[in-house]
């Protein structure tokens, strides 16, 4: 007996058909830079070198972890596309770099078109809020790799910054201030840790009258891009990094930008956490110090600022209408 590839799990009609259900959103965030057309083996791209002087193209690569499990398991898909465009949005961010375009990827087991669309539609949206192109992704569809309609998510992100102005050239140094930049939730860490604290209690479809709506809608919360936030401060010498509060938290993240003969003093009362981040711990009875590693804990983003031009930055940030804190200080290493 004849087997076939679409006898295996593999239908090649289908993601034909998923394609050219994602060309409209894919072709919406083109601009006159992109030299090809979707379904080419590769996305070109032409580099405007005249708007630089000694450009350097800075990348970077990620996922959103389980928090696909939340999205999966909620029947949610439309956001999800969103929070890995920001996260690496903000990765390169960190280096002062402003993105040029992105290619995602996404496997599942067997391909939902409709789910496959909302997944795309979201990395679009997100796309062109960064001015960002889509230019390009890898669809598979694996069975035996994925159970079902379970799918993964990642995706690469190319940006450029002028060489002199790449943040880690302007290190921080003793008596920087810390401003902290509020989340937008959990953003994409620490899924496995609230997945656990919350199966036993809640289903995702619960509302919470904390949220005023449900934990899944809450949990699936967009991942914020700071970028039109820094956008126009990139290049101001007075800022002395960018830390972009992922795995790990706000100390190991912002750990990573200091020089070997410094180290954080942070206030952690500066400012009020969100009610997800004090239910998570109430409910899981989770230790201090592993809320401090897991999760941003209302922080999303920290910039580090020379003491002398804290009011530059703060009233950037008040013309934006944009909340901050003063979280802490650069001090010498004890």
């Amino acid at each position: 007996m004849a087997i076939t590839y679409k006898d295996a799990g593999v239908d090649i009609d289908a993601g034909n058909q998923a394609i050219k259900s994602i060309k409209s959103h894919v072709q919406s965030t083109y601009n006159n830079n992109v030299l090809t057309q979707i379904g080419a083996f590769g996305g070109a791209f032409a580099f405007d070198k005249d708007k630089f002087n000694n450009p350097v193209l800075v990348s970077s690569a990620d996922g959103v972890g389980t928090k696909l499990m939340v999205a999966i398991q909620h029947g949610k898909h439309d956001t999800i596309g969103q929070c890995l465009v920001n996260h690496c949005v903000n990765d390169i961010l960190a280096l002062g770099a402003r993105p040029l375009f992105f290619l995602d990827y996404f496997a599942a087991g067997k391909l939902n078109n409709l789910t496959f669309e909302l997944v795309v539609k979201g990395l679009a949206i997100a796309c062109k809020e960064n001015e960002c192109v889509l230019i390009g992704g890898e669809t598979a569809e694996m069975p035996g790799m994925y159970l079902g309609e379970d799918y993964d998510l990642s995706g690469t992100i190319i940006g450029a910054v002028e060489k002199d102005n790449i943040l880690s050239n302007r290190p921080a140094k003793q008596g920087d201030i810390l401003i902290g930049l509020p989340s937008n939730g959990l953003h994409t860490n620490g899924y496995s840790l609230v997945r656990k604290v919350f199966e036993k209690k809640y289903n995702f479809s619960d509302y919470i009258s904390e949220f005023n709506q449900s934990l899944g809608d809450e949990l699936l919360r967009v991942h914020k891009s700071y970028l039109p936030i820094m956008d126009n401060i990139l290049d101001k010498p007075w800022l002395h990094g960018i830390s972009h509060i992922t795995g790990g938290g706000l100390i190991e993240n912002t750990n990573r930008i200091l020089p070997e003969n410094c180290e954080l003093k942070i206030d952690w009362s500066a400012w009020d956490r969100p009610a997800l981040f004090e239910i998570i711990q109430s409910t899981g009875k989770v230790p201090e110090d592993d809320m401090r590693r897991t999760f941003n804990l209302g922080i999303g983003l920290v910039a580090i600022i020379d003491k002398n031009s804290v009011d530059k930055f703060t009233n950037h940030l008040d013309n934006l209408n944009e909340l901050w804190f003063q979280i802490g200080e650069v001090t010498q290493t004890k």
